[in-house]
This record gives C-alpha cells, structure tokens and sequence, in this order.
C-alpha cells in the first residue's frame, strides 16, 4: 500500500471506490447510501485513511476487506450508518406513548420498550424518562436500545452529550435526571447513574437473524426505514413485530409510511401501528 508520512491530504473518492464502497455497506446493513452520498462517504473516510496513513481510498478498500482487519470492517460500517439523533424528537410519539399507552397500562405489570435503532442514545434515555417519572417504583420496567454500530453503542452507554443536543428535554426532566458538567465536562450534560443503570444497550444488525430480545409493548423503529429498499424494509418489520406483545406499539419516522405493505399491525395514530 502507498502510505504518506507527513501532512495528510484528503484524497478523491472515484466513482468506481464509491461504489465499491456503496455495495460493501448495503452488503452489511442492508442501507442503501444512493447515488449522492460521495461527499459525505469521502469526509466520514477520510479519519480512517489518515489514522492508517493511506493515501488513497483503494488502499483503504483492500485494507477493511481483508481478513486481517476485520474491525476495520466494523469501524467503516460505524462511520458510514450512524446518524444523528437528540432528546425526545418527533414529541407527539411521546405524548401518545404517555396519554395511549403507558397511563391507561395495568400499573404493576411490567413494561418493555425497544429503541430498535438508539443511535447515541437520546432516544432510550428520553423514553426511560416518560416510564421513571410515570411508574416511578409501582410498576417494573425495562428499555433496550439497540444499533448497528458498536462505537455508537458505546457512547449511549456513557450517557454524556453536549448541551447544545438536549433543548428537548423538558425542564422538569433536566432537574430530575441531568446532571450538568463541570471541569473538562464543561458545556456537556450526563444522564444521572440512576436512570442509566435501567437502560441496557447492544450491538444488533436488523438484517441479520434477531437474537432472543424478548417481547415488547412498545418499539421505536424511527427515521431508519427510509435507508432501505422494500424488501429489506419488510423483512426488517416482520421480525420487529414478532416482537411485540399482542396489541403492542410500533413507531416510525415521520418520514415514513408502511402503506401498502402486508404486515400485522393497524394504523392508530400518525406513524403509529398497533398489533392485530
């Protein structure tokens, strides 16, 4: 492989490495990056090429899919399908989730809620928010949040984002489960160690064979859809909602529809499906 030593220049990614690239990823998430993703691909690369001192992204390529570099593969499908998120987007799902599901559940009987693609976090720690602060100790309740990518995974177990990610949250919820950094944690904000030890994060691939995650009343499956074709689409929601409980709850992106597809749910609410 050619390497340079000295000051990094970022190198052109060709048409033919885009698609190389473009494949690779569809490969292993079943994403789709299209046909103008070629400047963001290039500038989410460019870290690893310069962390290898590779100067061109064929080298690159030859590297990730090698045998030798196997976490190279992992780390470029990190880069490639994170996207960002923040507290409690889209706030008519949680309105719903509180008014429809969670004030009218048997109090008591435990409560399970999937963030089938959690990204950072924002969404899992926005959802244990609503359930700590309605069943406080009266009712049992769990929430997983899943992702593709392992570093992502890892950074929502720290719980640590910058303030400038949380106006979100609501007031009363800041007071409550925020802690406010100091020292070189200044200008972030963590979530306090009581709500974090309730929320289990793990690495899944929803195009791949699900592991046992158990049954859900509830899963956010959010602004993911729309980064795969049809088929993988309904592959991906068939397994999600054999996960869920009879009558559970499946949340989609605004952006997102499920018309037209021959799956066992009903439209409640907008972007909102209930299981037959």
């Amino acid at each position: 492989m050619s390497r340079q030593l000295g000051t990094f220049t970022p190198p052109k990614l060709s048409s033919t490495e885009y698609d190389t690239i473009r494949k690779f990823i569809y490969k292993e998430s079943g994403i789709d990056l299209g046909a103008s993703k070629q400047m963001l691909v290039s500038s989410r690369l460019n870290k690893r090429l310069r962390y290898h001192k590779i100067t061109n992204f064929s080298d690159y390529i030859s590297l990730f899919q090698s045998n030798e570099h196997k976490l190279e593969k992992q780390m470029a499908t990190d880069l490639l399908t994170t996207n960002e998120t923040y507290f409690f987007r889209e706030p008519e799902h949680f309105k719903f989730l509180k008014k429809d599901i969670i004030e009218v559940h048997e109090k008591g009987t435990p409560f399970s809620v999937w963030s089938a693609a959690s990204s950072s976090g924002e969404e899992a720690y926005s959802v244990s928010m609503v359930l700590d602060d309605y069943f406080g100790t009266d009712t049992p309740w769990k929430v997983f949040g899943s992702d593709i990518s392992t570093r992502i995974i890892e950074k929502a177990r720290q719980a640590l984002y910058p303030l400038i990610r949380i106006d979100g949250i609501p007031k009363p919820f800041l007071k409550k489960y925020c802690q406010k950094g100091k020292g070189e944690y200044d200008g972030f904000l963590k979530v306090k160690p009581s709500l974090i030890e309730k929320v289990k994060f793990d690495h899944i691939n929803l195009i791949k064979p699900l592991p046992n995650v158990g049954k859900f009343d509830v899963i956010f499956l959010r602004n993911v859809l729309i980064y795969f074709d049809e088929e993988t689409k309904l592959s991906i929601l068939k397994k999600l909602i054999s996960a869920l409980k009879p009558k559970g709850i499946l949340f989609i992106g605004h952006s997102e529809s499920l018309k037209d597809m021959d799956l066992n749910v009903s439209l409640v609410a907008t972007t909102t499906y209930q299981k037959n």
